[in-house]
């Protein structure tokens, strides 16, 4: 039985001190001075007090935080980056096992491979690449965590020259429930090698992963350029027609949005609606006022950003949008183009924004991302041209319900089957995770869970149940 008791003498103080002294790291319990500030995660609408916290400083803290999990029948919360929407990087009264400090980088440009532990933030990764002018699809939030990010799949500014992050993994070492620490890829443990690009953290403990990683920068041509907000349909309908002839180089999102207060939008738009398309042309620099140009000029333009810039200044640039501690909820759905039909839901969507921090973003994907063979990782849709992630924040608590409803209906707009990206799903669903994966794929992934995970001891994500008898549920 799981246990809930956030006080840890109920663990037993000598077992505790036990296990402090086996660390290298940290374990912090409440009332420790720094444990406020530990069990604090990225979304603000997640305020949870778990009962002890491993800030792991290698494998070695990581074993033994599974293990003391697993004999003393805790909840398992991982986290990396912190970012987890839903809120799996904590827990109340379980065990956090957080991978933060580990950050070790280590980057191989002949071979073009990056090694990364599993507490690296993306800003780290881009950083330490880009020394040799390499790169590979990262977060549009320097700050977000590679781990969670690479295992639900991973789509970024580089998602149509290099798709996803997953398929650009080639290794990872993994402590699985049962205490093994397995080194994954196509030629070692190629059923969880599979299972982790895409299935998210069902199956263990990703403690590094080894990137492929592609010549990029380190200067791009890249930036937003920003419409009036009653120009939307104009632009999306534009948009979906320049689209179709992008090259792989040219990866672009559009977002329905409200104008922040920033320097470089003209005063009067301010706190008003706009539409924004963002995006990077990594091919050749010169080629790039070209190559944009067709999504620059889709209606009278507000202000346009578009120009030169460092690779690792685009991958930042929405940062400040993007703070600590407000309420976020985040839902997606894949769909097949920007028709009438699916123009009229936006605009409809759009116009019922609840507040000026709620936005819908729709991704152009395709490229390299859809020319892998579906069943060759467990990420689960290829073949749709476009997603729409929603983002829906509130600063507090208050009208934080309001948002996350305003973000479903959204999602179901564009078809209540459509299938979702498990990265962009804002609370633990049995319903929302089947419809991420095909039929014969969430199979496989049971299977593949069934032998690694047979207790569902790491439940706390998008999870994929076991079919044992013994296994434990959210």
């Amino acid at each position: 039985m799981t246990n809930t008791d956030t006080r840890p003498e109920a663990l037993g103080e000598a077992t505790l001190g036990e296990l402090a002294q086996a660390l290298r790291g940290e374990l912090l319990r409440p009332g420790d001075p720094s444990y406020d500030d530990a069990r604090s995660i990225w979304n603000g609408a997640h305020d949870k007090k778990p009962a002890l916290i491993i800030r792991c400083r290698g494998v070695a803290d990581v074993l033994r935080g599974v293990e003391f999990a697993r004999s003393e029948g805790l909840t398992l919360a991982l986290r990396g980056g912190g970012h987890s929407i839903p809120g799996f990087s904590t827990c109340d009264g379980g065990l956090v096992l957080d991978l933060s400090p580990m950050t070790g980088i280590r980057v191989d440009p002949d071979r073009r491979r990056v090694v990364a532990q599993a507490g690296c933030l993306w800003a780290d990764v881009d950083a330490e690449s880009q020394a040799f002018g390499l790169a590979l699809t990262g977060g549009l939030v320097s700050t977000t965590g590679i781990a969670g990010f690479t295992l639900g799949g991973g789509i970024g500014w580089l998602v149509r020259r290099c798709g996803l992050t997953c398929d650009n993994l080639v290794a990872a070492d993994v402590v699985t429930a049962d205490g093994q620490y397995l080194r994954v890829s196509k030629d070692e443990h190629p059923d969880l090698f599979w299972a982790i690009r895409g299935g998210g953290g069902n199956f263990g403990v990703v403690t590094s992963f080894e990137y492929r990683v592609h010549d990029v920068g380190p200067t791009v041509f890249a930036g937003a350029v920003f419409y009036h907000g009653e120009d939307a349909a104009q632009v999306l309908r534009g948009f979906g027609e320049a689209a179709a002839g992008a090259a792989d180089e040219l990866s672009l999102a559009i977002n329905l949005t409200t104008a922040p207060p920033v320097p470089f939008l003209p005063e009067a738009v301010h706190g008003k609606p706009v539409v924004a398309v963002l995006g990077v042309w990594s091919g050749r620099a010169d080629d790039g006022d070209a190559a944009t140009q067709p999504f620059r000029a889709l209606a009278p333009v507000v202000a346009d950003l578009f120009g030169p810039m460092p690779y690792v200044a685009m991958q930042t640039l929405i940062d400040p949008l993007y703070p600590r501690e407000l309420s976020n909820y985040f839902r997606s759905a894949f769909f097949d183009d920007l028709g009438e039909e699916t123009i009229d839901a936006l605009m409809s969507s759009y116009g019922q924004a609840p507040n000026g921090l709620s936005e819908l973003h729709v991704h152009h994907l395709g490229g390299a991302m859809g020319r892998v063979p579906a069943d060759a990782t467990a990420f689960g849709t290829r073949d749709k041209p476009y997603v729409l992630n929603v983002v829906a924040r509130t600063p507090g608590t208050e009208g934080f319900d309001g948002v996350t409803e305003w973000a479903r209906s959204a999602c179901s707009a564009l078809g209540p089957n459509a299938a979702s990206y498990v990265n962009f799903t804002g609370e633990a669903s049995e319903d929302r995770v089947r419809a991420s994966y095909p039929p014969a794929t969430y199979a496989r992934l049971v299977a593949v869970k069934d032998r690694y995970d047979p207790t569902n001891l790491f439940r706390l994500n998008q999870n994929i149940a076991p079919t044992g008898p013994s296994a434990q549920r959210s």
